[in-house]
């Protein structure tokens, strides 16, 4: 679209199929670099970007508006599941739990955003990953019924 601008962030947030801690540290980069090259192939730009043991967090600068939030998404987690599954990281079959969450923010929050995101091993000494999201529907006023909230295991 000619003269169509947009300058709009988005965190995305999901987690392992049954938040089991399948992301090793040692594939933790490779996994980074899958997505980030998603991401680019979506002509998107990623900001930031940490994938957990259990979940991941990606910022990214929304800038192609063909692509659909749900699509680029779903090609995510395909593509990376796909690879993951191809190279056999650990036995078994990995998957990405259904579902996502997606926040917008603000230019001026960028600086905390980011920093949030790459501190996520500090972070989550001190918050578990279901108090984490669950703080997120609520800071972001999304209303939510529990049983379609990530599967948590008992912690």
């Amino acid at each position: 679209m000619a003269n169509t601008y947009s300058q709009i962030y988005i965190q995305f947030i999901f987690a392992v199929k049954g938040r089991e801690n399948l992301i090793q540290e040692k594939f933790r980069e490779r996994l980074e670099k899958i997505i980030t090259g998603i991401i680019k192939n979506h002509k998107q730009k990623l900001i930031a970007i940490y994938a957990n043991p259990d979940h991941i967090h990606f910022l990214i600068g929304y800038n192609n508006l063909n692509v659909l939030i749900p699509d680029l998404v779903r090609d995510i987690k395909s593509s990376s599941s796909k690879l993951i599954n191809e190279e056999k990281w650990f036995a078994g079959k990995f998957h990405w739990q259904e579902g996502y969450g997606a926040f917008s923010y603000s230019r001026s929050q960028m600086d905390k955003v980011v920093k949030y995101i790459l501190n996520q091993p500090i972070h989550h000494e001190k918050k578990s990953f279901k108090k984490e999201y669950l703080e997120f529907l609520k800071k972001f006023e999304i209303e939510y019924k529990e049983e379609y909230v990530f599967e948590f295991q008992d912690e």
